[in-house]
Formats: structure tokens, sequence, C-alpha cells
């Protein structure tokens, strides 16, 4: 079934909200007028790994296609992405916002989900553990509340339940609660609450701040609902061409046992019902980055421990850099880990049936932007 018919009625339904037409079909930066951009994007991808099955290392496969739309008129303004990938298409997010004044916005649909570290707790492609517990570039649908005073900035959401509202559809690119057969949970309801403080000047700026959500999730077979909840705090600093930053997130799913399951990118598989999650990440600006425009290099390291009967510790770490020129953006990371789901473990925050070994991957992506 073809998607352009979605895209084509969103565009259309957030025209006609914001009385745009195609006279308004300029670019938004720096205009009050109305406006509409179209994007996109196209990626490719090749890797080595050393564990699972070896067909396909060394091949320069298409990862990615996207699109994008944004676009304003006075206080009103959108933006719109989606995702082709292998075997399965997505929305990445589709809200509206409404501009209060010069510091404050609403924002509602399906929208990132402000917790920790923003707008990623990593550098990499390959994103740090919490991704992939839904933690960090998480999308819901829900109604999002900022105040940015320019010292402190605060976020209020309210999401009403994952993008789709099925735990059982797993082609989204957001991990979220899934409904596997067994483990037979979905999304409710959940308010999400982020204050930060910046502090400095020329010489360099320090972020720190502090999150938190409390909500339910829903047992799809007997329908009763039971406590969500999770909380972090994080640091980052910007010294001349240093970034560092260092996050600690916790988070538990009230649910009789101590596993669920997320699914994503076509799959499901199984986390610790609770764990703490830490993050320390570096990154390198190169001050002179000879044919490319920006050249930046990083270490991201994240680990899992899970609590409760059979859990465990999982690890990840990725070292990389990144590459821009033009209208292209690309990664090269070498990615580690151990009792870590994605990179061949079992899942996350759960303990082996022996002793997981270290595996690796050598991932390179290459994008064009437009």
């Amino acid at each position: 079934m073809s998607n352009r018919p979605f895209i084509q009625g969103c565009l259309a339904v957030l025209g006609l909200l914001l009385g745009l037409g195609p006279a308004a079909a300029r670019a938004c930066e720096g205009t009050t007028d109305p406006c509409l951009d179209l994007g996109g994007a196209i990626r490719f991808n090749v890797g080595w790994r050393d564990y699972g099955n070896p067909a396909g290392n060394g091949d320069l496969d298409l990862e990615l296609l996207r699109v994008d739309a944004k676009g304003s008129r006075g206080p009103l303004f959108f933006s719109l992405q989606y995702r082709w990938y292998d075997g399965f298409d997505a929305v990445q997010h589709a809200w509206a916002g409404w501009r209060l004044d010069e510091r404050r916005e609403l924002k509602l649909g399906i929208q990132q989900v402000p917790f920790g570290l923003l707008p990623y707790a990593s550098n990499s492609f390959w994103f740090g553990s919490g991704y992939y517990l839904g933690l960090e570039d998480d999308h819901d649908i829900g109604l999002v509340y900022r105040h940015d005073t320019g010292r402190d900035q605060l976020h209020a959401g309210v999401f009403l339940a994952d993008e789709y509202g099925d735990g059982a559809r797993f082609d989204r690119y957001s991990f979220d609660l899934a409904d596997d057969g067994s483990l037979r949970y979905r999304e409710r309801e959940r308010l999400n609450l982020r204050w930060a403080r910046r502090a400095g000047g020329d010489a360099g700026t320090t972020e720190w701040g502090a999150s938190a959500f409390a909500g339910r999730v829903q047992d799809q077979a007997s329908r009763q609902r039971f406590g969500h909840h999770g909380a972090a705090l994080h640091v980052q600093q910007a010294r001349g061409s240093w970034t560092l930053q260092g996050q600690w997130a916790w988070y538990r799913y009230q649910v009789p046992g101590s596993q669920v399951a997320l699914s994503a990118f076509q799959f499901p598989f199984e986390i610790a019902a609770e764990a703490h999650v830490l993050t320390a990440n570096a990154a390198w600006a190169l001050p002179h980055s000879g044919w490319f425009d920006a050249i930046t290099c990083y270490n991201n390291l994240s680990t899992t421990r899970g609590h409760g009967a059979g859990s465990g510790d999982s690890w990840q770490n990725v070292t990389g850099c990144s590459f821009a020129k033009g209208k292209s953006f690309s990664y090269v990371d070498w990615i580690t880990g151990r009792n870590m789901w994605f990179i061949g473990g079992p899942g996350i925050g759960l303990a082996p049936a022996g002793t997981d070994p270290w595996r690796s991957r050598l991932n390179i992506n290459i994008g064009f932007y437009f």
C-alpha cells in the first residue's frame, strides 16, 4: 500500500490550517512571512560485524529514504517527517505548534518526548543504550508546553500513547512497549517534566538539569493498568572544541514479573522491567577539517544495570567520527557491546544464559540531505 495519500493528506491539512498556498513555498529560515520548506534524505550503509551471519558484510545497502516538511504562518508552525527503511515505513514525527510569545510555545502531535539530554544523549549514528530503551529520541502522541528564558528551559508534556497506539505494531522508528504475544503490554497516558539551566559565556557553556515522568501501561489480555515511572539527571559542558555529556537515568515498569518487551525496526525483544542507565560521552570538533566542512570525533559509553530477578548488566561503547561536506553527512562508527541487544545480545539489562562475549561492528553510514 502506498503512503503517498498519507503524506499528501498531512501536507494538505497542515497547509489549510496555516493558510499556506503556492506563494508561501519559500524557505522558512530567517523570515516571519508564511513559508513552507520541503526536504528529504537518502542514506546508504555498509558494515562488518564479528557476530551472527557473516552474509552481507561489506555490502553497500540503501538504509533510508525520508521526506520532510515544515512551515509557519504567524504564530502557527508545523513539522512532519516520514521514513522508508528496508521492509517497512514509519512516521518519525508529525506535529503542529502555536508560538505563544518569544519564550513560550505549545506543540501537539507525534513529537520527541522531553527527557534527559536533548536532542540526543549521544553523538553517533548508533545512539546510546537509552535509545533502545525508549529513553532517547522517543516520539509519542502528546501535547508539550515549552518555556525557554535563555537561562532556564522547562518542558511539560502529556502523552496519550505511543505514536501508533498499538503495541503489536513492530515496524516503527521509536522504541516503545510491545505486545509480543507473551508480554502483552502497551503504553498509555504519561506525564513528562523536564527542567534545564544553562550558564557560561564565550569561554564555554554548561547545562545541567533533571527530568521525570509518571504514567501507566496496560496489559492487553486482562486490560489491567500498571505504573510506569522514570527520572534522569544530566549535565553537558561545551568548552572550545570539546563537548562532554553525562547522564544518569532510571525507569521502572510496575508489572508482574521482572521483564517487559519493546520493539522497533520490525523486531520485539525483552528488557529488564527496572534498570539504571548511565551515560558518559566525549566529543571533539576538529579545528581544521581540510576538504570537509566539519569533522567531529567522539566516544559514547553507556551501560544498563538491570534490577530484579533474571537481570544483568548490558554495555555499549561507540567510537567514531562524523564528516560533513555540503549536503552530505556521514558517520564512521566502531561499536562494541556485551549483553546488548542490537549488537548480538539476548536483550537489555537481562542476565545471559552463559557468559556473553564482547561483540563488535564497524558501521559506515553515508547520507545526503536536501
